[in-house]
């Protein structure tokens, strides 16, 4: 009988982080530690003359200094490509620059000290002579032949191309009533996770065990990379995750500096510690985005959408980011176009470019604000042409939800959805006719509002084709280790990991179910390869649905191994008993029989006491991966209210909805977290965040006295509901939802202020949306109207 899946309950670990008692990498001390510091290029792209490191080696404190010829060699040089983009380039990299600098914060040095003040000392010391060359920093023309190259190794600055097509993409064009188009502009941003990147390399000699504790999503993932990178037996390799300040994807890839603090230590044999300050988090964090985007919509006169049409050019660094890729956003953009609406047929050509520029890869949402704001922009003007309302053109063209499985125009499998449904609950919630009411009467005193909604699908539970076709040593699988203690307690030690979103909590709930006893019952352990089974852990919102799915199996097998002792123990058919309360009951009546102590005492300590044959192990290991669909589409629709002021271009954010199903919700108080969170994310790059870069690839605003966070004064109340459409491929059925408020806040934000401004006739296609951007487009607009 289920019990808590699906009731709201606090955080276990949020009491502890209350308390001061997070364990975080960035806290970690270890005896003989070492501070590492990185000595950076200033500049974005040159020639390295010469490193002059001696006055640095004289400062107090200084242990080693390493350059590339010193630090390399001990690493095996890492290429960010995967074999399922054909014809992806990207040129081998290694820790330190060897003969050429390729962005502005590539490091050339490394500095061990005996603390980190000691090593920023020396680093101040450390003469660069590097010969300046003209960095590739553009757009369009850096894909033309004869183009500089921002990486003289690669052949050219394009990293990779697709294209997907359907074969009447043509034909609905020339066919079509009406024909919406539009450019967009998305500008870089990055993660600003509350904890930094952070590691503590720790090789031992005497055992050849590399311990490595670090602040990441997927200890696995490191496990296997630096087993392989640094020669190691894979069984020798540590990875340790505790709390982890954030992530939101940036701490999933591979980065010079970590590779860095391995290579030391394993050189040195004592642990060395890495944790970035924020102005080189700046300039080494990924950062995410940077597309231009060329887009068009066939629409027939009744307002069908018939077709779409997308040219995606992303930029996303000099290298490719290792091993996921710099190029899986763009492929995502292209085949999420579109998602909710039942078009026949799409054309999406994605090219992804070398620049001097940080990298840029996979964060929060990955590609899917890009998607869902073209789509949903597109759909608002061909709504215009055709003279729908914003409800009505999506009511029209919504995939129905009745019409399940549904292959979209670019391939994806969906199994069901609930559009239709999440359309009529946001009307309700919005109420668009009193919106559209109040906005005429504030309209006349001079006053303007607007507001947009956006439809949005989102990519979770991805199975073994996602990763593991392209050559990507990433599971796609989880594994649990459920066990009964002497004393009934519950401990369950899994793959997924924890981040602050509340992973050990559900798991708690998932297997509390299973097993007849309360949460507060059942202690979870992740993030740590040496005491947890293998497993892909939590990136792409797999937490629940893979990571819950396989904890829920595990406690059901450790539950029939239950009963079967309790049958034998109480002289009953096992088939007659069930778990409740902490105790094995009668399954008609709920009368008690055995309490789980006293099984456990029995199994552990007196199993000569139990009938020959009978299996008195209370420890279950259970490994599940994800078949069926490639992945488990949610979907769901936003809206968004604001009011610009016209005069400065300011934009109060008054309002936000989102109507969301992530099939079975396990616990709501944590999914309305996440969509919230999600929600700020997602506004965030809408109207403040961006990374700023001149034209000689200088970052300009790389410090949070610069770079726009929005806090909690900037953010509308944010109104939650949700539809629940399980999916088939698991007993549990949930899905995902850690980046569906990332995924249409902007687009519903965008589609609001555009609302907003349409007395005007100005329109924004660029984020963030900027005063300056705003008051730019009012003066186009006007310009243009008085134009003879």
């Amino acid at each position: 009988m289920t019990l808590h899946i699906g009731q709201p309950q606090r955080r276990e670990n949020a009491r502890r982080h209350l308390a001061g008692r997070g364990r975080f990498v960035s806290d970690l001390a270890l005896p003989r530690m070492l501070h590492a510091v990185f000595v950076r290029s200033p500049m974005a792209k040159g020639r390295i003359l010469g490193i002059d490191i001696e006055a640095a080696s004289l400062c107090p404190g200084v242990v080693r200094i390493f350059t590339a010829a010193d630090l390399n060699p001990r690493c095996q040089p890492w290429v960010g490509t995967l074999d399922h983009f054909a014809g992806m380039q990207s040129p081998p990299m290694n820790i330190l620059a060897e003969e050429s600098v390729l962005w502005t914060g590539h490091p050339v040095a490394m500095i061990l000290a005996r603390s980190r003040a000691e090593a920023e000392d020396a680093a101040d010391r450390v003469l660069v002579d590097i010969e300046d060359a003209e960095p590739v920093t553009g757009g369009v023309p850096v894909l033309q032949p004869g183009a500089a190259r921002a990486n003289d190794a690669a052949d050219s600055n394009l990293c990779y191309e697709a294209l997907l097509q359907t074969p009447d993409v043509d034909r609905a064009f020339a066919g079509a009533a009406h024909v919406v188009e539009a450019g967009f502009t998305f500008g870089r941003h990055t993660a600003v996770t509350l904890e930094p990147r952070a590691v503590v390399a720790d090789y031992d000699p005497s055992s050849g065990a590399l311990t490595v504790h670090q602040g990441t999503q997927t200890p696995y993932q490191f496990q296997d990379v630096y087993a392989r990178h640094f020669g190691l037996p894979e069984g020798k390799v540590r990875v340790i995750a505790p709390d982890v300040g954030g992530s939101f994807g940036m701490k999933l890839h591979v980065y010079n500096e970590e590779m860095g603090a391995v290579a030391a230590s394993l050189i040195l044999g004592r642990p060395v510690r890495y944790v970035a300050d924020r102005l080189e988090s700046f300039v080494s964090d990924i950062h995410a985005r940077d597309h231009d985007v060329y887009g068009r919509m066939a629409v027939a006169a009744d307002g069908t959408i018939l077709a779409m049409e997308i040219d995606d050019l992303t930029r996303i660094g000099a290298v490719s980011a290792y091993p996921r890729t710099s190029a899986a956003e763009g492929n995502q953009v292209i085949r999420l176009m579109g998602a909710p609406y039942r078009m026949a047929d799409y054309r999406g050509k994605l090219s992804v470019a070398f620049q001097n520029k940080v990298q840029t890869s996979q964060y929060r949402a990955v590609g899917h604000p890009i998607a869902c704001a073209v789509t949903e922009a597109l759909v608002e003007r061909a709504a215009e042409a055709t003279g729908c309302d914003s409800f009505e053109i999506r009511a029209r063209n919504l995939i129905a939800d009745d019409a399940y499985p549904h292959v979209s125009a670019t391939g994806y499998q969906f199994e069901k959805l609930s559009h239709q449904a999440c359309l009529a609950r946001l009307r309700g919630m919005m109420d668009p006719g009193a919106l559209r009411a109040e906005q005429a009467a504030l309209r006349a005193r001079g006053i303007y509002r607007g507001f947009g909604i956006a439809s949005f699908v989102e990519i979770t539970n991805p199975g073994a084709t996602f990763y593991g076709v392209g050559g990507a040593r990433i599971s796609a699988q989880d594994g649990a280790v459920v066990r009964m203690l002497p004393s009934g307690d519950i401990h369950c030690a899994i793959s997924v990991t924890e981040q602050g979103q509340g992973t050990e909590t559900i798991i708690a709930q998932v297997v509390a179910d299973q097993l007849g006893v309360v949460p507060e019952r059942v202690s979870v352990t992740t993030g740590d390869t040496a005491t947890t089974p293998s497993g892909g852990a939590t990136w792409a919102c797999r937490g629940a649905g893979i990571g819950g799915e396989t904890a829920l199996r595990a406690g059901r097998q450790l539950r029939d191994r239950i009963l079967t002792l309790a049958g034998a123990l109480v002289q009953t058919d096992p088939a007659t008993l069930r778990l409740a309360g902490g105790a094995v009951v009668d399954a008609a009546t709920g009368a008690p029989r055995i309490a789980l102590e006293e099984i456990g005492r029995i199994a552990t300590y007196r199993p000569d006491t139990l009938p020959d044959g009978i299996d008195h192990s209370l420890t279950v290991a259970h490994h599940f991966a994800p078949g069926g669909y490639p992945f488990d589409f949610t979907n769901g629709i936003q809206g968004s209210l604001v009011e610009v002021d016209v005069e400065t271009g300011l934009v109060t954010l008054l309002k936000h909805w989102v109507v969301e199903d992530c099939g079975r919700i396990i616990n709501p108080l944590l999914v309305d977290e996440q969509i919230r969170g999600g929600v700020v994310q997602g506004l965030g790059p809408a109207f403040f965040e961006e990374c700023q870069y001149d034209a000689d690839g200088q970052l300009t605003n790389g410090s949070l006295a610069d770079y726009l966070v929005p806090m909690a004064v900037e953010m509308p109340d944010i109104k939650i509901a949700h539809i629940e459409t399980p999916t088939q491929d698991t007993i549990l059925g949930a899905k995902g939802v850690g980046e569906a408020g990332t995924a249409a806040a902007g687009a519903a934000a965008m589609n609001a202020v555009n609302d907003a401004l349409r007395p005007f006739g100005a329109c924004l296609t660029q984020t963030p949306m900027t005063p300056l951007r705003i008051l730019d487009a009012l003066d186009a607009a006007r310009q243009e109207r008085t134009a003879p």
